[in-house]
């Protein structure tokens, strides 16, 4: 697997009450998305970036990070089986457009591994 990306999943239990700490505080200031449970705001530069997350939409665990791997997701996907990973949300094509599983690291952590539309 080769990320493009990886960012950081905060859980937060209100993302408007949040955001003003993250944007305005932090200066993350471009706004990505808001689907009103998960939030992403990056700096001008685009050099770094967060996720406010207050539960995921369609999964049943929130994951620690979402980490961009373009079109090789069902590669990625086929590799955790065969590493004998713990799958914790299937590979699924969500309605908001993406392509996405939850694969569970050997520590506990949970992982969104993620392909987007623009990809």
């Amino acid at each position: 697997m080769k990320p493009t990306g990886i960012t950081a999943n905060l859980l937060v239990p209100d993302i408007a009450a949040a955001r003003d700490f993250y944007t305005g505080y932090l200066g993350l200031s471009v706004q990505g998305f808001d689907l009103g449970w998960v939030a992403q705001y990056r700096s001008p530069d685009g050099r770094a970036q967060i996720q406010l997350l207050t539960h995921d939409a369609t999964a049943p665990a929130n994951p620690v990070v979402s980490v961009r791997v373009g079109a090789a997701v069902d590669e990625a996907y086929a590799e955790a089986l065969r590493r004998g990973y713990e799958i914790s949300h299937p590979l699924t094509e969500e309605p908001w457009g993406l392509r996405r599983f939850f694969v569970r690291a050997p520590d506990g952590n949970i992982l969104n591994i993620v392909s987007h539309r623009d990809d």
